[in-house]
């Protein structure tokens, strides 16, 4: 039997960033392609709002792109500045809240792809994050937004598992929905990372609560932001050439906006 540690998986970024930095490259092609296609500007200045471990920002940066973010999470913040001067940049992360947020130069893209956004828990503090992207952004520039809808009709992927290998460390990660409250918007997922060296077994088990969005509400939160238009929609499929239509069995989706 694993050891078990209660804790957030956001305070272990050396393991959080293996499970979600594995597959990175998808993600970083689809961004390129997005800046090319969609932005009505060129693209040379990036943020991301709760940058985390920078698995993305780092890919960036090594590409040319002047990059920053920010987190809550002290540790992911040190994690990705340590990474960055490893690799002989200057740090590019600092503390910070995505809900309300200043930068001290214009960007030309912001990006956000998986679910950080629904951890603002309530519409205010959500327009205020958007409000913040739109104030931070330059005209033309691009706002990539990637968050799981809650589909009207259809069956929903109530549990994930994922296995990332790293020399002689491994993690195995799941995540499991425990509830829906659609009434007060929250989902209460569990999650663990089985962790797996040499010599040891341990587990991390946490839970996080995220707010609920149909693709209505989503639509409705937006449009209280009218800086920020629609350019396109995409799954996580990533296919720059294969947009969406969100319909009511659409449960993940990208939101490419542009700054008017």
């Amino acid at each position: 039997m694993p050891d078990f540690i209660d804790g957030h998986i956001y305070d272990y970024p050396q393991y959080y960033d293996l499970v979600f930095g594995s597959d990175w490259k998808t993600e970083f092609n689809f961004l390129r392609h997005c800046f090319e296609q969609h932005a009505n500007r060129p693209v040379q200045r990036l943020f991301e709002p709760a940058c985390g471990t920078g698995r993305l920002l780092i890919k960036f940066a090594q590409a040319g792109f002047d990059v920053s973010g920010n987190d809550l999470n002290p540790r992911a913040v040190q994690y990705c500045n340590n990474r960055f001067q490893r690799r002989g940049f200057s740090s590019a992360a600092v503390i910070g809240d995505m809900q309300d947020f200043q930068l001290p130069r214009k960007v030309d893209a912001a990006f956000n792809t998986i679910n950080s956004f629904r951890h603002l828990m309530t519409e205010q503090a959500a327009e205020g994050h958007l409000r913040s992207v739109a104030r931070c952004l330059s005209k033309g520039g691009l706002y990539i937004l990637g968050l799981h809808l809650i589909p009207n009709e259809g069956n929903r992927v109530e549990e994930e598992s994922w296995l990332a290998r790293r020399g002689n460390l491994a993690v195995v990660s799941m995540m499991w929905s425990k509830g829906l409250n659609l009434r007060q918007r929250r989902e209460y997922l569990g999650m663990t990372f089985d962790v797996y060296t040499l010599t040891h077994h341990f587990r991390i088990l946490d839970e996080m609560v995220y707010r609920t969005y149909t693709a209505r509400q989503m639509r409705r939160l937006l449009a209280k932001v009218p800086e920020l238009e629609f350019a396109a929609t995409y799954d996580f499929a990533y296919e720059i050439d294969d947009p969406i239509t969100i319909g009511p069995e659409t449960e993940d989706v990208v939101f490419v906006l542009r700054r008017r």
